[in-house]
């Protein structure tokens, strides 16, 4: 029986979870290392509190051990078009190795995903790659389709999306 919450991040928070999420991408992507914060985790506050993205994490007893966010869709990828409806990208989606494979990263995207369509999202986008063990399996079982794969002998950028269920208002 899982013992974790999964809740949006609080601003008392926000320094925590940026430690966590920075510290699991450059663990996951060793040429990382040296680089700088990115621009989304520098701003967590405007972009994820304030601002049009959402972030929420897990914690058991206390220990931060999961997190996952959405941003609006950039449109930086020219071969993907979603100019005709409401996208945003899932990104940050980092679980502790010990909370691995019991169900988490499952839990925490069924959350932002209730979000999402709770917010008027119509597709989810995202982007991995084949090098993450169960990545795209994982993303295949969330109801995500592979829409384009990367000709890149490093990267293959594999780029996934899921649409949403219209909600109407009653």
């Amino acid at each position: 029986m899982p013992t974790w919450t999964i809740a949006p991040v609080s601003r008392a928070a926000v320094a925590e979870t940026v430690r966590f999420i920075d510290t699991a991408r450059r663990d996951l992507f060793p040429l990382l290392a040296k680089s700088p914060l990115p621009h989304d985790l520098a701003t967590f506050n405007e972009t994820y509190i304030d601002g049009a993205g959402y972030f929420l994490v897990a914690h058991d007893q206390g220990q931060l051990i999961a997190g996952i966010g959405y941003l609006p869709y950039d449109h930086r990828f020219a071969q993907l078009d979603y100019h005709t409806c409401r996208t945003v990208e899932i990104v940050r989606l980092f679980v502790a190795p010990g909370y691995r494979r019991h169900g988490l990263a499952a839990a925490l995207f069924a959350a932002l995903r209730e979000h999402a369509l709770q917010a008027g999202v119509e597709h989810l986008y995202l982007h991995t790659h084949p090098f993450l063990p169960g990545a795209i399996r994982f993303w295949e079982r969330q109801g995500f389709a592979i829409v384009d794969v990367e000709n890149d002998p490093v990267w293959q950028t594999t780029h996934m999306q899921c649409a949403l269920p219209v909600r109407h208002s009653r």
